[in-house]
């Protein structure tokens, strides 16, 4: 008997991992799930269009934003030259936490991580002769996404352009943020309540646009494993369609435009489990939870990306390798749309060749692999099959915890759903020094680094210039006009009329972004997180 390779076999989230497969691995149960539908068929396990990518190929969607409005705009055409398909927006951190770029607290920060925007002027600079009308785009916002959407809304309208037809995602999911990632602003409550504003502003007034991505992404980047990232992401979409019905909203209108966003990790099988597994419990939650009846309501689209923790600084080359398997477990998966990172991301910013080489990744996928010409190829093979099983499993039982515990808000307030993820990235770091998990380059395999890649650098005049242009930008405007649409977002947010129409208005009226957060900080306060030890 030969000797094994290793102690254990297992995946990231500890399932135990056979020699091989076979039909006898199954139960009953497993096999009629495995067996329920095609794809575009409830409960969509094997994906969520009938035809899936022969009818049409995933959204290639490249994630950009750096320095000023105008650089990330030549980036963004540069990406659209090169074939990308979809725009996805990087904002800077004072964007993101509600903040002017000449505040106090965004000192040091103007342009660094993402795209600095405090004002109309800024958005009409970004968006600078991309066609609107016809261009998809993502904006990974949270705190502040309706204003950002606000801001898209008003350039918009000033060219033209029917906001009915905009297509587009803002992130919008402050639970995440309160549990893995760190930007938000507002406590959960009146969080939840702008969430509900943009969900009913837009059913009716941008119909087209996904006004949440309920995001795993993060979860899984802070430490979390596979069955986690799935449970507490599906457990966060359970809490905002409860807030959504208690608003009034109808399940089968805005649940259509709810999408999601999903981590593709190294482990290639469970990753495509793991996607397969999603889809399948949320159709059953969608359907057999809240009702639904409109089969779009039920379907889980996600946008996916490749990876960001699992990039390495030694040996940056070695990154383009895992970039290519996560996307193909990410297409073999079934995502709608997909970000490929750039092999010099441990390192900086992307530079524009790096950037080439992870989208022409996506492209080869696309065009030369064959994956794309059968739907869900790996369907019916048995090992995928029993991962994805075990994963929905082990999922639905991490849900149950939460709502045992009284449900995500009081899992976030109490801190128990950060310290799963903690618990799970120390054991994570523990097999790396064991090299119980092998990462190539880093903890084997190592070697003398030969050279060090070109490394992008933002200037420090990005954010003087910014901070001249908005200072012209603010003398000009009427300071009357500006008091009086504050005001006006003060009643609103005092009360219960929806603000996303205030916010529209007022960044018409070159109200900023950062003027806009701090009326809101005053009404509703700040968050703080509870430490557990």
């Amino acid at each position: 008997m030969s000797k094994e390779r290793k102690a254990k076999f297992q995946t990231t989230s500890h399932i135990e991992q056979k020699r091989s497969y076979n039909e006898v691995d199954w139960s009953a149960a497993e096999r009629r799930d495995s067996e329920l539908s095609e794809a575009g068929q409830f409960p969509f396990t094997r994906g969520v269009q009938e035809t899936m990518y022969r009818g049409r190929l995933w959204t290639m969607r490249q994630y950009a934003g750096f320095g000023s409005a105008k650089e990330s705009n030549q980036r963004y055409k540069l990406l659209l030259n090169k074939g990308t398909t979809g725009l996805s927006v990087a904002f800077d951190l004072p964007t993101q936490m509600g903040y002017d770029s000449d505040h106090i607290m965004s000192s040091g920060e103007v342009g660094k991580v993402g795209v600095a925007i405090s004002s109309l002027e800024d958005m009409e600079t970004l968006l600078a002769d991309l066609p609107l009308a016809e261009i998809s785009t993502s904006m990974t916002i949270n705190s502040t996404a309706g204003i950002l959407l606000a801001l898209y809304i008003a350039v918009a309208k000033k060219r033209g352009v029917d906001p009915k037809v905009l297509k587009g995602t803002i992130q919008n999911d402050l639970l995440k943020e309160y549990i893995a990632r760190g930007t938000y602003i507002y406590p959960p409550k009146p969080s939840l309540r702008i969430i509900t504003d943009i969900f009913s502003y837009c059913t009716e007034n941008v119909p087209e646009w996904n006004t949440i991505s309920i995001s795993g992404y993060h979860i899984r980047e802070a430490g979390s494993t596979a069955v986690q990232e799935v449970a507490f992401t599906l457990a966060n979409g359970i809490t905002y369609v409860k807030a959504a019905l208690d608003r009034g909203l109808n399940v089968d209108d805005f649940a259509k435009r709810l999408s999601f966003f999903f981590n593709v990790h190294n482990n290639f099988f469970e990753e495509i489990a793991k996607f397969r597994a999603a889809r399948r419990m949320w159709g059953k939650i969608m359907k057999e939870r809240f009702g639904a009846k409109d089969p779009n309501a039920m379907k889980l689209r996600f946008h996916s990306q490749v990876a960001g923790s699992t990039l390495t600084a030694q040996q940056p080359e070695n990154n383009i390798a895992r970039v290519a398997l996560q996307a193909l477990a990410a297409v073999l998966g079934g995502t709608q749309s997909l970000h490929t990172n750039s092999m010099d991301e441990a390192l900086g910013l992307p530079t524009e060749k790096a950037a080439t080489i992870a989208l022409r990744t996506q492209q080869i996928i696309a065009h030369e692999t064959g994956a794309a010409d059968v739907v869900d190829p790996v369907g019916g093979s048995f090992y995928v099959e029993s991962l994805t099983n075990e994963i929905e499993k082990r999922a639905f039982d991490y849900i149950e915890r939460i709502e045992g515990l009284g449900g995500v808000i009081a899992c976030v307030e109490s801190g128990w759903i950060q310290n799963e993820i903690q618990n799970s990235s120390y054991q994570y770091q523990k097999d790396l020094e064991t090299k119980a998990e092998i990462i190539v380059g880093q903890n084997a395999f190592v070697q003398d680094e030969i050279h060090s890649p070109e490394i992008l650098k933002v200037s420090e005049d990005v954010a003087r210039d910014q901070l001249a242009r908005l200072k012209r930008f603010k003398e000009k405007r009427d300071k009357a006009a500006v008091d009086k649409k504050l005001a006006a977002i003060r009643t609103a947010a005092s009360g219960s009329e929806n603000l996303m129409p205030k916010f529209i208005d007022a960044v018409e009226n070159h109200v900023t972004l950062g003027e806009i957060s701090e009326e809101l900080r005053k009404i509703f306060g700040l968050f703080k997180e509870s430490i557990t030890l």
